[in-house]
């Protein structure tokens, strides 16, 4: 049997979920592939570079601003899981301006994400947003913040689900960040450097990833007793909304990225980050590389 570490870079549904389904479904058993899942939240770049790794924004900062070679082979959705939500009073992401804001760092993919969005609504987000950096994690203490008045809003991950967060606590969802910017994001990315894309184990990963976005699409009931193990707060009710809201009509099946999407997020990351655009979407998103 092929072997493979396959490595998460963020925590939560849209990092984790089609890999979790690959692997409680034995959908890599079935393609012949034994992947061990690592976190490499933490992780430098150098060492994520010798396995495929699932963070295809990371992958694509890091082509981009270091020149590491990435090439993603698998697309989940184009729209990332990110939520701006806010204390009572504030209503849009304009009305952030001179507030507190917990953010990822400016040169992480939900960083960077999250400052082109803000530009978009007006504001410059070095200037015109207290901005409070932290790293990824599960957000517990940003609610905590929030609840407590030390911070105006966060931007959170799909640890949670934000709209019934708001709820219970009468706070405000301000932006769905795939709302305001679309990419074609979290997949299968390997560096050919270290890691062949027609590697008999990358395309048997990718093959069980497809398998899992159909259950995704078809399979609601398998989906959202999934998402009951990372959404362990919420009701299943909350669950199945969250489903609904932003997983079913959003991820796809083939596993394909919409070039054109693709071609306009570069361009935007690129000018975000202050280097050139040196990579096209279709040397970036090699689907056909991985076609069985």
């Amino acid at each position: 049997m092929d072997t493979i570490d396959l490595t998460y870079v963020g925590r939560g549904l849209h990092e984790e979920l089609t890999a979790y389904i690959a692997d409680q479904e034995d959908y890599y058993a079935d393609e012949g592939v034994h992947v061990a899942l690592r976190d490499g939240c933490t992780w430098d770049d150098e060492r994520l570079r010798h396995g495929a790794t699932i963070g295809l924004g990371r992958a694509l900062l890091t082509r981009l601003a270091g020149g590491i070679p990435w090439v993603a082979l698998n697309v989940n959705t184009h729209r990332p899981l990110f939520w701006f939500l806010a204390r009572p009073g504030l209503t849009s992401l304009a009305d952030l301006s001179g507030r507190r804001l917990a953010v990822h760092a400016p040169r992480t993919a939900p960083g960077c994400f999250a400052r082109i969005v803000l530009r978009q609504a007006g504001l410059d987000p070095d200037r015109d947003v207290d901005t409070i950096v932290r790293p990824p994690g599960d957000y517990g203490m940003d609610l905590r913040r929030l609840n407590d008045g030390r911070i105006d809003a966060a931007l959170v991950g799909s640890t949670m689900a934000p709209e019934a967060i708001a709820a219970e606590y009468g706070w405000q969802v301000l932006a769905w960040v795939g709302d305001h910017f679309e990419i074609p994001t979290v997949g299968v990315a390997v560096d050919p450097t270290y890691v062949r894309p027609d590697d008999p184990a990358v395309k048997a990963v990718v093959r069980a990833h497809r398998r899992a976005l159909e259950v995704i699409r078809d399979d609601p009931d398998t989906t959202v007793r999934h998402m009951g193990t990372f959404l362990g707060r919420h009701t299943a009710e909350e669950v199945r909304a969250h489903y609904e809201t932003f997983i079913a009509p959003y991820f796809n099946t083939d596993g394909q990225a919409d070039l054109d999407v693709g071609a306009t997020a570069i361009a935007s990351v690129a000018a975000e980050l202050g280097v050139p655009a040196t990579v096209t979407a279709a040397e970036f998103y090699r689907i056909a590389t991985t076609t069985p």
